[in-house]
């Protein structure tokens, strides 16, 4: 069986044995097919062949070819073209099929920790209806006050209350009025009162009330008990929870209260409610667990702040600050609040107060006596004293083996120096080399102040001098030995025996005079007799025993302080007692701070400090005065606390000269012409720079010129100090140091003179030329010579005076007074003198002459006129 289908060219054969086969009848040398039509027609049509490319990663030959072999046109560009556009692709699909995978992945933990909080949400809400219950189903149930005998007798309409019961909370005691309700019940009353009890006060209505609401509230307890079985801590966490009434609605409720106070204000707590709520409170922290709170006894000086209060008192600061602004005080947690206040609030929070004066808080700073077996000897501090250029700092240098004196503008000291030389035997010694001139008298007082032994610098060419004596006078006064050290021996003039007889006058008898004082002549040029020098003061050290504790915190003064640009403010301080270590808290005067660094005299960080040495301290807030003392404290609170009490202290006393000079100024230009005053603006590199030439101004005052000080302080030029010296009209003194770019175009631009010294010979020289030049000049009189007036006679407009000159000469530009009776009527310049008919410049004793006075005519004969001349001189202070 076979059948045959015929579908234009294409003939499908199906015979038995035989498989299903397509017969090709495009031509495959053409490319052409017979395409049939009707009635047995047909023509050749043309076929195109679509190629296939197939590409390769050869890229040589596969990519080139067709599926049945044919060859491709594509080049190497194209083809790498493609390759790229291919490996884009696969890329991109990577990408994406990793950005799904790890999309679910964060899904799925997402969906995992939702899950776990739901679960951990419910669990702890089925646990907190369950421990609420428990708590319920433990409190005593409270019972109901029975009403009186006439009430149930004759019942009366009971009447809503409209302030609703307090809810009680689990674990917190049940109200007053329903512990107490057995012993509230009625007794019976005498007869005489029967007709009161029939009509119930509002009171007892009220109270009446009162209990029916908490019988109420009772029997919803109950029920919520009844209803709370194994799954009712879960069911009441997943039920909504019951709306809260309307305060709104309760208070338009018609009470009692409101219908017999007919709108009146609702009355205040009695102090029987506050404590019976004070006891709530406390029964709910012990309940609760709650640490039940501590009162303290609070230390309260005259002025402390609203946090160190807080502090004080363990309490927050917003909570002191409310109650603050309760009493009508409006402060904040960093401002300051007297005693008086603090005590209010500090009664009011619960706690008891003790005042301590202000000035308490420096009690017990210093510490306690050193135990004598804790001393251990410590090296002598020496300060090296005398008359400016007597070789100080030169002998100082011969010491050190450095040469300090190139590095002081002039030659001179103008700053302390500190520094510790160790000798050959192992001993070491401190010494301070202080200036000379008469400007630094209070630095050498401080020198003088701190000091172990003084060394008295003579130069043996120059004699005693006004500093020497000075410096005799500064070490006696703080009750220091002296060594005598006669210098510049080198010298052909050098007549040592000349300094020991003038050291006599000021009662210091040396050894070779049969004294007790030691003397040593040195030169410190040549580097003469330094070693009997050094062992002059090992010797004076021995018999002084010199002894301190180093087991205790740091105690020492402050030599000298300056602020620099790079580290801050920088104080030198001479350790008294005590050992100074990095990161102690510390008190400088008014300023406070933590030891960053310390630095000794040879640019070396040390980690300690000992008795004895000096050292650079780093770390103040500011620059302290130079003389202060320098302590060593147990925390910042109480640094701060010093430091802010000092520098209250130090405005009130410079505020109150200044009030006092106000008043007596005033007066005073009431009084008399008021002096001319030069203001200045002082900066200097140190701390005792600035004092000394601020001492040395204000000493040349008088009572026609003054020196007037607007500020003295160390560091640079400030912008703040050009503004000060242009609202004042001053001059800015620098002192070795300058003013930065900002500063200096500042005062360029304002007009501010600044002026640069680094010898403090010039500085005062120039301000007191400056204050002589304000002085008024002096005036000089000269009296020329008399004549008498015979003859008054008519001269053009005027009238002249015809004379004859008694004594010396009339000169015509001379000035003239016309007395009368010994009296002055007239004085003024004389306009002309005339001999005869002829202008003449002078006219001599016994001469005859004419004389015309400007503006006055009034001359009569018998007057006399008294020529004179007039000469005005600078001063000088």
């Amino acid at each position: 069986m076979s059948e045959t289908k015929e579908s234009g060219d294409t003939k499908l054969t199906l015979s038995s044995g035989k498989t299903l086969q397509l017969k090709k009848t495009v031509d495959a040398g053409s490319g052409q097919v017979r395409q049939s039509l009707s009635h047995g027609r047909g023509k050749p049509v043309v076929v195109e062949r679509k190629r296939r490319r197939v590409i390769t990663r050869d890229g040589e030959h596969g990519g080139g070819h067709d599926h049945d072999g044919g060859d491709g046109h594509l080049t190497k560009d194209e083809k790498a073209v493609r390759m790229r556009a291919l490996e884009e692709a696969r890329r991109q699909e990577e990408l994406e099929r990793v950005r799904k995978e790890e999309e679910a992945k964060r899904q799925a933990e997402e969906e995992a920790r939702r899950k776990a909080e739901e679960e951990e949400r419910l669990r702890r809400e089925a646990e907190e209806a369950e421990r609420k219950a428990r708590e319920e189903a433990l409190q005593p149930k409270p019972v109901a006050e029975p009403a009186p005998v006439e009430e149930r007798a004759r019942p009366e309409p009971q009447v809503t209350v409209a302030k609703p019961k307090p809810r009680v909370e689990p674990g917190q005691a049940q109200p007053q009025a329903a512990r107490t309700a057995p012993a509230a019940v009625a007794t019976p009353a005498a007869p005489a009162a029967d007709e009161a009890r029939r009509v119930p006060k509002a009171e007892d209505r009220v109270r009446s009330a009162t209990l029916i609401d908490e019988e109420e509230e009772d029997e919803r307890k109950k029920k919520a008990r009844a209803g709370a079985g194994p799954g009712a801590g879960a069911a009441k966490a997943h039920a909504k929870p019951t709306p809260k009434a309307d305060p709104r609605r309760a208070n338009s409720k018609l009470t009692v209260q409101r219908a017999l106070d007919d709108g009146a204000e609702e009355r205040q707590r009695s102090l029987a409610a506050m404590r019976r709520a004070r006891e709530k409170q406390k029964a709910n922290r012990r309940a609760s667990g709650a640490p039940e709170k501590l009162f303290r006894e609070i230390i309260v000086p005259e002025h402390i702040t609203v946090a160190e209060l807080a502090n004080r008192m363990t309490e927050r600061a917003h909570d002191v600050v409310r109650e603050l602004m309760k009493i009508g005080v409006l402060v904040g947690v960093n401002d300051t609040i007297d005693a008086d206040t603090a005590e209010i609030v500090v009664a009011e929070m619960g706690h008891k107060m003790k005042r301590v004066a202000e000035a308490d808080v420096e009690a017990g700073l210093s510490g306690d006596a050193d135990n004598p077996d804790d001393l251990r000897p410590r090296p002598p501090v020496v300060t090296v004293m005398g008359h400016v250029d007597h070789g100080k700092t030169s002998l100082l240098d011969a010491l050190r083996a450095t040469d300090v004196v190139a590095g002081e503008a002039g030659g001179i000291t103008q700053h302390i120096g500190a520094y510790q030389v160790t000798m050959p035997g192992g001993e070491k010694i401190t010494f301070l080399d202080t200036p000379g001139h008469s400007a630094f008298t209070a630095m050498r007082a401080r020198g003088a102040q701190v000091t172990d032994i003084v060394v008295l610098v003579v130069a043996a060419d120059d004699g005693i001098m006004p500093q020497t004596a000075e410096a005799i006078q500064h070490a006696r006064a703080a009750g220091v030995p002296i060594i005598v050290a006669i210098n510049k021996i080198d010298k052909h003039e050098a007549d040592p025996d000349k300094v020991r007889q003038g050291l006599l006058q000021h009662e210091i008898v040396v050894e070779k005079l049969s004294g007790d004082v030691l003397d040593v002549e040195v030169s410190a040029k040549q580097r003469l007799n330094l070693e009997k020098l050094e062992e002059a003061i090992i010797l004076q050290s021995e018999v002084l025993e010199l002894r301190a504790n180093p087991n205790r915190p740091g105690e020492g003064v402050v030599i000298e302080s300056m602020l620099d640009k790079g580290r801050g403010a920088v104080a030198t301080v001479l350790v008294t007692r005590g050992t100074l270590r990095i990161g102690d808290i510390f008190v400088m005067g008014a300023e406070s701070g933590r030891v960053r660094a310390l630095i000794d005299d040879k640019g070396k960080n040390l980690k300690e400090a000992g008795p004895a040495q000096p050292v650079a301290v780093l770390g103040a807030t500011g620059a302290p005065m130079a003389g202060d003392d320098f302590l060593v404290v147990e925390s910042e609170a109480r640094a701060r606390e010093i430091s802010e009490y000092r520098q209250r202290q130090a405005k009130e006393k410079a505020a109150a000269p200044l009030a006092r000079a106000s008043l007596e100024a005033m007066m005073d230009r009431l009084k008399t012409k008021e002096a001319q005053e030069l203001p200045v603006v002082i900066k200097a590199d140190v701390h005792g720079s600035a004092e000394a030439i601020a001492n040395a101004l204000t000493s040349m005052n008088t009572d026609e010129v003054a020196v007037k000080v607007l500020l003295s302080g160390v560091g640079g030029v400030s912008e703040s100090d050009v503004m000060l010296a242009e609202a004042s009209k001053a001059p800015i003194l620098a002192f070795n140091v300058r003013a930065p770019g900002k500063a200096r175009t500042m005062a360029e631009q304002n007009g501010v003179e600044i002026r640069y010294y680094s010898v403090i010979y010039d500085l005062v020289d120039e301000i007191k030329a400056a204050l002589s030049g304000m002085l008024s000049p002096e005036i000089r009189e000269t009296i020329l010579g008399i004549a008498d007036v015979k003859e008054v006679f008519a001269a053009g407009k005027g009238k002249a005076a015809g004379c004859i000159v008694t004594d010396g000469a009339v000169r015509a530009d001379a000035r003239a007074r016309v007395l009368r009776n010994d009296t002055i009527v007239h004085d003024g310049k004389i306009s002309s003198v005339r001999r005869f008919r002829d202008e003449v410049k002078e006219v001599v004793a016994g001469t005859e002459c004419g004389i015309t006075i400007e503006n006055f005519n009034e001359v009569k004969a018998g007057d006399k006129i008294e020529v004179y001349s007039v000469e005005e001189r600078a001063r000088t202070l």
